[in-house]
């Protein structure tokens, strides 16, 4: 039992114990044992640790620890808290953090500093990375040229195994971590890659274009960095080549890129499909208000469009009161109906699984559900009605709109983000107030109007 509650608390291996020691720590001055406990911590684990404590708690760690931050830790940081740790660095301390970090990482890191904290960092990076760090600056934000790491592995494809092998031996400086040699002709363009273990397991006469992966593809600069990812999802690709306007290689997005850009963009639909933007724990009390308001409004547009519906009925109601109390029923239904159909459609969009090729069918599956969906939950109701008012009619009314609002749900949750997608919209984003609105409009409209002509 005590070791499952050990488990509960804890997470990537900070448990809240771990926590509160440290934060004594801080409180005691303590930085030898700081240094003792955090030295030795995974950069993940030491970011997700200073996102576990508050502001002014963070601060005095920061002080204490005699550690410092390095750049990993930092590139592991949550945006909006990174930026509040970045604040509290001198650009020098900053500059050191970020010296041994990989190109991408430098960008991702410069691109949101101020002058002199961004000057500070690029004056800490020899010449050669400052230019490929400065020039991934001039892509689109989203690009793939932004995302890229310039550090890769080129070699002709001519060569042999053997040569190869050769020069991976050699004093020539390596990436960290690498898992593709990209083969190029003599100007620089890319014409295959070749994976380490396929070296690793041929003779040394092997000619490296013989043993190229089917799955080579190059992208461009100015890519869409989501598309990229996708794509190496979607071939089972490790490495992505990236190319310039001739077509010569400049960089690559590897496989953990790519999966954190997708987590990235999930994160982000399910954050906006509730209103939230892409806020996090880390936000603070102004941003997250200012966030979140912009979206509650709308929803009080929508709600106040509802409530006019209702008003129309304002007779009908007043002459029976059982129609106010299922009311809410009909509406909270196609509300949840909607909501699903609507997720689904937001999140097939983005991987983009759902395609004009097969819209249609998406939309008539979804009507059809909340159709076979709607009549057996109209069955219910019905005898809901009955056992509970004693009305037979009142039973059929609420359950043909029921089905009526079931169906319509289905459809506006998969065509609303469908049509906002094509004019421009992000449909995670704006897809639930329309989707909500509709639903209440006419699960209101449906059962009240029915209720008007047969039971009064």
């Amino acid at each position: 039992m005590a070791e499952t509650e050990t488990n509960e608390d804890e997470a990537f291996g900070i448990t809240d114990r771990l926590v509160s020691e440290v934060l004594d720590a801080v409180g005691r001055g303590d930085g030898a044992y700081l240094s003792q406990v955090l030295d030795p911590m995974h950069p993940a684990d030491v970011a997700h640790l200073l996102e576990q404590v508050d502001t002014r708690d963070r601060r005095a760690l920061l002080i204490t620890w005699p550690g410092g931050l390095e750049g990993e830790i930092l590139s592991e940081l949550d945006e909006e808290l990174r930026q509040e740790v970045i604040e509290q660095l001198a650009p020098a301390e900053l500059a050191d953090a970020v010296r041994d970090l990989e190109s991408d990482d430098v960008v991702d890191l410069v691109e949101y500093l101020d002058d002199a904290q961004q000057e500070a960092v690029l004056d800490a990076l020899d010449a050669t990375d400052r230019i490929v760090v400065e020039q991934a600056l001039t892509y689109p934000e989203e690009s793939a040229g932004r995302h890229m790491q310039s550090e890769l592995v080129r070699a002709p494809d001519h060569w042999t195994v053997g040569e190869a092998i050769d020069y991976l031996r050699s004093d020539v400086v390596l990436p960290e971590q690498f898992y593709h040699i990209i083969l190029v002709d003599p100007r620089l363009k890319a014409t295959g890659y070749v994976t380490l273990g396929r070296i690793l397991s041929h003779p040394r006469d092997t000619l490296l274009r013989d043993i190229t992966e089917d799955t080579f593809r190059t992208f461009h600069v100015a890519q869409d960095v989501e598309e990229v990812a996708q794509a190496i999802n979607h071939y089972h690709m490790i490495t992505a080549p990236v190319v310039d306007d001739d077509d010569r290689i400049v960089g690559v997005i590897t496989i953990d890129d790519a999966m954190m850009f997708l987590e990235e963009e999930a994160e982000e639909d399910i954050l906006r499909l509730a209103g939230v933007g892409e806020g996090s724990l880390s936000d603070r009390v102004i941003a997250t208000t200012k966030r979140r308001f912009p979206w509650l409004a709308v929803n009080l547009v929508t709600a106040i469009f509802a409530s006019l519906v209702i008003s129309m009925f304002e007779e009908t109601i007043a002459g029976l009161v059982a129609l106010a109390v299922l009311m809410p029923i009909v509406a909270s239904m196609g509300g949840n109906a909607g909501t699903q159909s609507l997720t689904v459609a937001v999140r097939a969009l983005a991987t983009r699984d759902l395609t004009t090729a097969n819209v249609w069918r998406v939309i008539k599956r979804e009507v059809l559900v909340g159709l076979i969906n709607g009549l057996i939950f109209a069955v219910v109701m019905a005898i809901v009605g009955v056992v509970w008012f004693g009305s037979p009619m009142l039973g059929v009314v609420i359950a043909v709109a029921m089905v009526i609002n079931m169906v319509v749900a289905g459809l506006a949750g998969t065509v609303i983000p469908v049509v906002l997608e094509k004019i421009g919209v992000d449909p995670a984003l704006a897809s639930g107030a329309f989707v909500t609105t509709v639903t209440d409009v006419v699960g209101f409209f449906a059962f009240l109007g029915l209720a008007a002509i047969w039971l009064l």
